[in-house]
């Protein structure tokens, strides 16, 4: 048995004080690295998403999200910088190949000696973290590529109790929130944390335990607004909308009696093949949230980025437009960025409200809040919706733009290079055709070089794909696509798109 396990078994006191001790470690590393970036250190990457099992089932090519997280490699570009990537399944070393091509500055052949990857050789749906926790030898073997593990941290898509225990097997700090404080990114936390910054939120009740208690609150919910027509209804750690349901109402007044009725019979689920039945003892099992449906004629759904660092410094990162789909509208499919200029300011100022809060509670790491925008005459009103104490389908992308051209955002929110040029882009991870599965990822990149798609760094503009590795299986493809204005960025998706689908024969054209 590990002796690390042994002696400091998952969730004890002993585990949990020996993480305090590794996470004081982040602050000299931070400040080590921020004076030189060329200082030795090794990123740990465990993209790995330690989410619920039968949630994470509902999203086609699941497992291939680890991929998403290839972005991470363009940290190579600093010199004495090791990347460990850690994935369920080994890569395909054309998709490796795709990101160290991506390198600006550094030949491939230096940076894929400082890349070591790992695998767990397991195709299962368990978490990656759990798998690596559940092999010693494999734990071993990724001690003896960090290397001195005071130049060292983890990386992971959302800290959860598992990653925890993964930083103090591994005795290295996780730059990520402590998952003690979990609870500030659910449904409900988000609320009462929207509350004490002062960030208007939609009216709606938060820890309801079951759907006894959630008809109750529809049904006081509808006695405070007699002319809602709409509720959504959430899990309480639901992600990407998929444990989202929306009830309509009718005219009139209704009892908690009417709406158990109701929500049996008419919750119109948002996640594919959800069942009310099972989305009901879903919410029994986890809890969650009522608000009220925030209508407009005109209505956005703007995300802002933010990153507490190790030095307890507040950073605003980026704002973006999210896209949305679903049968109501509310399933992440993409993102534009920066968000609109008529707004961006406003969605700036909210964010470093909920920042503040959230600092003041210990928070570490990248978070996002997301809300509704609606048009109110001349101005937009901000509805906070939730906040995501993890990475999101908003970060890579944007770590991909910083990475790929040494750029930084201006005051303004609008992204800079290193010479002063604007840069936007329109991304999506969820670009899903059945006739791509036709291609392999040696047919993409061919395509994209025959019709000049790749990222060009002399221009810096073009497109980077991610979750190659579910195209052939699943048809789906992410991009970001990367340009000097949001109509050019957009004017490129649709070109890569309609490339794709004339390669891949959709809608009867050759294939």
């Amino acid at each position: 048995m590990d002796p690390m396990a042994r002696d400091h078994p998952p969730g004890s006191a002993a585990e949990i004080a020996r993480f305090a001790q590794l996470q004081r470690g982040l602050a000299p590393l931070f400040r080590r690295i921020a004076d030189d970036p060329a200082a030795p250190r090794t990123v740990v990457v465990v993209p790995g998403l330690s989410m619920d099992p039968a949630a994470l089932a509902k999203v086609a090519g699941v497992r291939h999200y680890e991929e998403r997280h290839l972005a991470m490699l363009m940290w190579l570009r600093l010199p004495a910088t090791r990347v460990v990537y850690v994935t369920s399944e080994p890569l395909d070393p054309v998709v490796v190949d795709y990101y160290l091509n991506l390198l600006s500055g550094v030949p491939a052949c230096h940076a894929r000696a400082r890349l070591v990857l790992l695998s767990a050789y397991d195709a299962s749906t368990d978490s990656l973290t759990r798998k690596l926790l559940a092999r010693p030898r494999l734990l071993a073997r990724l001690r003896a590529a960090i290397g001195d593990p005071a130049q060292a941290h983890l990386s992971c898509f959302a800290a959860t109790p598992l990653e925890r225990t993964l930083a103090v097997r591994l005795g290295i700090p996780l730059y990520a929130c402590d998952p003690a404080l979990a609870d500030l990114g659910s449904k409900s936390g988000s609320r009462e944390v929207f509350r004490e910054a002062g960030i208007a939120l939609p009216d709606g009740a938060e820890r309801l335990r079951d759907a006894t208690d959630l008809a109750h609150a529809i049904a006081a919910l509808k006695a405070r607004q007699p002319a809602l027509r709409r509720v959504v209804t959430k899990h309480e750690h639901g992600f990407s909308s998929e444990g989202n349901a929306v009830l309509d109402l009718p005219p009139g007044e209704v009892d908690a009696a009417w709406v158990a009725d109701a929500l049996r019979r008419d919750l119109r689920c948002e996640a594919p093949g959800e069942t009310i039945a099972g989305y009901l003892a879903a919410f029994t099992a986890s809890g969650g949230i009522a608000e009220a449906w925030v209508d407009g004629v005109d209505k956005r759904s703007p995300s802002v980025q933010m990153r507490i660092n190790p030095l307890g410094g507040l950073e605003l990162i980026s704002t973006h437009d999210q896209v949305l789909g679903g049968p109501s509208g509310q399933i992440f499919i993409g993102s534009s960025f920066p968000a609109d200029p008529a707004y961006r300011a406003s969605l700036q100022q909210a964010g470093l409200r909920v920042g503040e809060v959230l600092r003041r509670r210990g928070v570490l790491g990248r978070f996002a809040v997301d809300l509704v925008s609606v048009r109110d005459g001349p101005a937009w009103r901000h509805v906070a919706i939730e906040i995501n104490l993890r990475k999101g389908g908003t970060t890579l992308p944007f770590q991909m733009l910083q990475f790929l051209t040494g750029g930084t955002c201006a005051d303004d929110g609008s992204f800079r290079t290193p010479v002063g040029t604007v840069r936007c882009y329109h991304a999506t991870d969820n670009l899903v055709r059945l006739a791509y599965r036709r291609l392999i990822p040696e047919d993409l990149v061919d395509i994209v070089v025959r019709h000049r798609l790749h990222f060009d760094p002399t221009t810096q503009q073009g497109v980077v794909f991610n979750l190659i590795g579910a195209l052939s299986e699943f048809g789906k493809l992410g991009l970001v696509c990367i340009a000097d204005t949001p109509a050019a960025a957009h004017a490129l998706f649709d070109r890569t798109v309609a490339v794709l689908d004339a390669e891949a024969g959709v809608d009867g054209a050759p294939a």
